[in-house]
C-alpha cells in the first residue's frame, strides 16, 4: 500500500507540474461550445442582407407578356367612318384580341436614404445576435467554475486522506512493533489497521468521483484537464462596483441602436422617392392607334421619362410606429435598470460569502495546528499506555476534519471571488 501512496504522490506531482488554469479552461469552453459557430452564421447572414439591401441601386429589370381579349375597343364614331367609306377608305378599327411582350427598366435616383437606413438595420439586428449568443457564452464561465472548484476540492480532500492514511501507517508500523514486544495489544494493531484501510478506501471513492468530474469537465472545456492549478486571489475584497462590461448591458446598447436605426429608417419612408426609367414591347396596338386602326399589325414601342413616387399611405401609421418603438427604446432601458438591480444584490452577497469565508480561513490555521499539537500528545500518550488506539483515531479523524475545512474554506472563498469576478466582468 505504501508503494500504491507514493506512485499517487508522483502521479498528481507530475500532473501538477502541466496543469491547466481556469483562464485557460474557461477559454477553451467558450471555443469548444457548439454556441461558437453562430458568430459565423451570424457575420454571414447579416453579411448577405446587406448586400441584396445594396442592390436595390441596381437597374431593375422586369420581362412581361400579355393577351387580352377585350369587351370593347377604341373606334371612330358611325358617322366618320362612312365618311371615310365614301372617301375610299378602309377603317377596320382596333381589334378586340391585343397581344404585347416587352421590358421595363427603372433605375432609383433618389430614395430618401432608404436603402442606405435599411443596410444599417440589417447590420443592427446582427449586432444584436452576436451580442445575445454572447451572452449565452458567458453564462459557459460561470459553469467551468463550478466544475473547476469542484475538482480542486476533491483533490485537497484527497491529499489530506492520503496524508491521513500516511500518519494511520505510522502509527499501525509503531503498534505492530510493540505488538512483537509485547507492549500493545493486538486489537490495537487491529483497530488502526481497520482505520487506514477505511481511509484508504475513502480516497479510491474520492479518486472515482474526480474521473468522473474531470471527464465532464474535459468533455466541456474539449482538452485534457489533468490537473487543476489553484488560482491566486483575483482582487481585494471591496465595495459593489457598476458591471458596465457585462454581456448583457452590451445586448442593451445593441438593441438601442437598432431602434435609432430603424426610427431612422422610418423617417426616410415618408420622403419622396424619384427615379427613371424606359419601357419597350412589341405588340399590338402600340402607341399609334390610329395607324394600327387601319393596318392591324404589330410594332415595336418604347417610351423613356422620369417618374416621382410620394406614399403619402405612410402618414398614417407614421406616429404609431414611432410610439412603437419609443416603447421598446423604454422597454431595453427598463431591462437595463432591472439587471444593474440584481447584479448588484448578486455582488452584495457573493462579497458577503467570500467575506465570511475570508474570515473562517483566519482561524482555520490555528484550529489545524491546535489538531495536530493533539494528535501527536495523543501518539505519546498511546505509547505510554495513557490512551487506549480508539482516543488516537479519533484525534487523527479531528486533525483531518480540520485540515479539510481549512482546504474547503479556502476553496470556497477562492470560488466566491472569482464568481465575483464574473458577475463584475474585470
Amino acid at each position: 500500500m505504501r508503494h500504491y501512496l507514493i506512485m499517487a504522490i508522483a502521479l498528481a506531482a507530475s500532473l501538477s507540474a502541466a496543469g491547466q488554469t481556469l483562464q485557460e479552461c474557461q477559454e477553451a469552453a467558450e471555443r469548444n461550445y457548439p454556441l461558437i459557430r453562430q458568430y459565423g452564421l451570424i457575420e454571414r447572414t447579416t453579411q448577405l442582407s446587406v448586400e441584396n439591401i445594396r442592390k436595390g441601386w441596381l437597374p431593375q429589370l422586369s420581362a412581361m407578356a400579355q393577351a387580352t381579349l377585350q369587351s370593347d375597343v377604341t373606334a371612330f364614331p358611325d358617322e366618320l367612318q362612312t365618311l371615310y367609306q365614301q372617301a375610299g377608305i378602309t377603317m377596320e378599327g382596333l381589334k378586340r384580341d391585343q397581344y404585347r411582350v416587352g421590358v421595363d427598366i427603372s433605375q432609383t435616383v433618389f430614395d430618401g436614404g432608404a436603402i442606405r437606413h435599411r443596410q444599417t438595420v440589417a447590420q443592427r439586428e446582427g449586432d444584436v445576435e452576436r451580442a445575445e449568443t454572447a451572452v449565452s457564452l458567458y453564462a459557459v464561465r460561470q459553469r467551468v467554475n463550478e466544475m473547476y472548484f469542484g475538482l480542486l476540492l476533491i483533490d485537497e480532500q484527497i491529499r489530506l486522506k492520503q496524508d491521513l492514511a500516511k500518519l494511520l501507517e505510522g502509527s499501525e508500523q509503531k503498534l505492530a512493533s510493540m505488538f512483537k514486544r509485547g507492549t500493545a495489544a493486538e486489537s490495537d494493531y487491529l483497530a488502526v489497521k481497520a482505520e487506514r484501510l477505511g481511509v484508504e478506501q475513502q480516497v479510491l471513492s474520492l479518486q472515482s468521483q474526480r474521473q468522473s468530474l474531470a471527464g465532464v469537465l474535459s468533455t466541456f472545456c474539449g482538452l485534457e484537464v489533468s490537473a487543476p492549478v489553484k488560482p491566486n486571489l483575483p482582487v481585494p475584497l471591496t465595495t459593489w462596483q457598476t458591471a458596465q462590461q457585462r454581456p448583457e448591458l452590451q445586448a442593451i446598447d445593441a438593441r438601442l441602436r437598432l431602434v435609432d436605426a430603424q426610427e431612422a429608417a422610418l423617417t426616410s419612408g415618408l420622403l419622396p422617392k424619384l427615379s427613371i426609367f424606359a419601357q419597350g414591347f412589341y405588340g399590338y396596338p402600340g402607341y399609334n392607334m390610329f395607324e394600327d386602326m387601319m393596318r392591324r399589325r404589330w410594332s415595336l414601342n418604347g417610351m423613356i421619362g422620369a417618374r416621382l413616387t410620394w406614399n403619402i399611405g405612410a402618414l398614417y401609421t407614421h406616429r404609431n410606429d414611432k410610439s412603437r418603438l419609443q416603447s421598446q427604446r423604454e422597454a431595453a432601458e427598463v431591462s437595463r435598470e432591472v439587471f444593474l438591480f440584481n447584479n448588484r444584490l448578486e455582488q452584495m452577497q457573493q462579497s458577503d460569502e467570500a467575506e465570511r469565508y475570508h474570515r473562517l480561513t483566519e482561524s482555520d490555521a490555528e484550529i489545524v495546528s491546535l489538531r495536530a499539537s493533539v494528535r501527536r500528545a495523543a501518539e505519546s500518550k498511546l505509547a505510554h499506555g495513557i490512551i487506549d488506539t480508539n482516543d488516537l483515531v479519533k484525534e487523527m479523524n479531528l486533525e483531518s476534519a480540520a485540515r479539510i475545512q481549512q482546504s474547503v474554506h479556502e476553496i470556497e472563498m477562492l470560488k466566491k471571488m472569482y464568481e465575483l469576478k464574473i458577475t463584475r466582468n474585470n
